[in-house]
């Protein structure tokens, strides 16, 4: 397999030196009262928008912390092109940052931050697909006033390497699509996936029966995972979706093992009850548990796709062991948006999601958020760093054909590859798992059940 090119780009190391003679006579800039951010912008990429701090005037950058990354932009081939600008009219291309005192956020449609300044910083990314380009990492002046004296903004600015194999499903998972490798204008299919019920079950109103056990006994186990109790009300589960190489051989598999089901008084699956999925990768004989995604249905001025994915570690066959959240945020039930697992920020490298997972949610680096080691040293870290993968989620009632981006270092088989794949079909069918129950499914995600006799 021929990975893609693609560039990362990230802003972070940021600081903000106020000199003395600036500050107002009844004002002291102090983080806890005076807290400063700035907006990052590069051409038709989306805004990016970062808490600076604040160090005294007297004292140097700590150069030997390691500080989050404030943005980072993923370059394909494609952005590469448009953003080198081949015409004699186009700007040379720069990194914008706008650096404000204040809160973030708006006051009666007003921006509640006061402007202090705005920098600045070229870049020519030719030559960036092959190695790593430095464009600025350090102090730059930001502005004056009126006795001259300037704030000075400390950044490091960016751009690595970062190929990815590229694939994309030529349908909806529920259609048990073939998954096609692309590779710029080429692509050839290498998986295909099929959609299946692992037990009964169907999106239905009346009083649901009790989680049934699967058939199959070389599979129950898979129920210690969901819950065994008896669920009233409305419930989606036994979703099941496998992928099988070219040889037909099965390579990953996405199993639902908790079912979507509404809270009580509701119609909605909410986060203190998620549906979860089993990512599964066989080994010896039979499948072995990789990771874990719960899903929910979001409230808030517009409803979204929550969700959390945990690593779960190599017990040799014990499920007693928990994992490791890697990833945990939300995702537009209206627009659609990108499932994304970016460690860079936690692991002193590369860059976070856009969207970067909740402080209550993250680990320190190489401290998973889980009790015991597992006697694995530093995992899951020193297997997962940086860009780890992305996956394209479309909004409710859309066409989705995910595209699936991992990071080449991550890809070591064709296992590798497929678990990816698998996980980035249990995100999209976890769209239609969290739709509200008030409405119906299509019928490739309801299982026709035998009523008669």
């Amino acid at each position: 397999m021929d990975p893609c090119p693609f560039v990362r780009l990230t802003v972070g190391n940021l600081a903000l030196k106020i000199p003395v003679a600036s500050k107002p006579a009844r004002s002291v800039v102090h983080p806890s009262s005076s807290p400063c951010f700035c907006k990052i912008k590069l051409k038709n990429f989306p805004l990016h928008s970062a808490v600076v701090p604040f160090i005294p005037p007297d004292n140097n950058f700590p150069d030997s912390q390691i500080q989050p990354i404030a943005a980072t932009f993923h370059l394909s081939k494609t952005d590469l092109d448009k953003l080198a600008g081949k015409s004699l009219f186009v700007k040379k291309l720069c990194l914008k940052i706008s650096i404000y005192t204040g809160r973030r956020g708006t006051t009666c449609g007003v921006n509640s931050g006061r402007l202090l300044g705005e920098v600045s910083v070229p870049l020519n990314l030719a030559g960036t697909v092959t190695k790593a380009t430095v464009f600025h990492n350090g102090w730059i002046t930001v502005g004056k006033d009126t006795k001259g004296s300037s704030a000075q903004f400390h950044l490091n600015v960016k751009a690595e390497p970062d190929p990815r194999f590229v694939f994309r499903f030529d349908g909806e998972p529920e259609c048990s699509p073939q998954v096609f490798q692309i590779q710029g204008n080429i692509s050839q299919p290498v998986f295909t996936c099929k959609f299946s019920f692992r037990n009964n079950g169907c999106d239905r109103n009346q009083r649901s029966r009790s989680l049934q056990s699967d058939a199959g006994g070389s599979r129950s186990w898979l129920s210690s995972f969901g819950s065994e109790r008896e669920r009233s009300g409305k419930e989606r589960k036994g979703w099941s979706i496998t992928v099988h190489d070219l040889s037909g051989s099965p390579v990953a598999a996405a199993s639902m093992v908790t079912p979507f089901v509404a809270s009580p008084g509701s119609d909605r699956v909410s986060c203190s009850n998620p549906g979860s999925w089993l990512i599964l990768r066989p080994g010896d004989g039979t499948w072995k548990p990789w990771g874990r995604l719960e899903a929910w249905r979001e409230r808030g001025g517009s409803d979204g796709l929550g969700y959390r994915f945990e690593l779960m570690p190599d017990t040799n066959g014990g499920m007693s062991a928990g994992g490791m959240v890697i990833t945990e945020s939300t995702l537009s039930l209206n627009k659609g948006g990108k499932f994304v697992i970016d460690l860079s920020s936690r692991c002193g490298g590369g860059g976070s999601n856009g969207r970067a997972t909740p402080g209550n949610a993250s680990s320190p680096a190489c401290s998973p958020r889980g009790s015991g080691d597992y006697g694995y040293g530093l995992w899951p870290y020193c297997v997962y760093r940086g860009f780890v993968m992305s996956a394209s989620v479309e909004g409710e009632g859309r066409c989705s054909k995910p595209t699936v981006e991992v990071s080449v270092p991550h890809v070591n088989c064709t296992e590798d590859a497929a678990a990816f794949v698998a996980l980035a079909a249990a995100v999209d069918l976890s769209v239609d798992a969290c739709r509200l129950f008030s409405q119906r499914l299509r019928k490739e995600l309801c299982q026709q059940l035998d009523l008669q006799g």
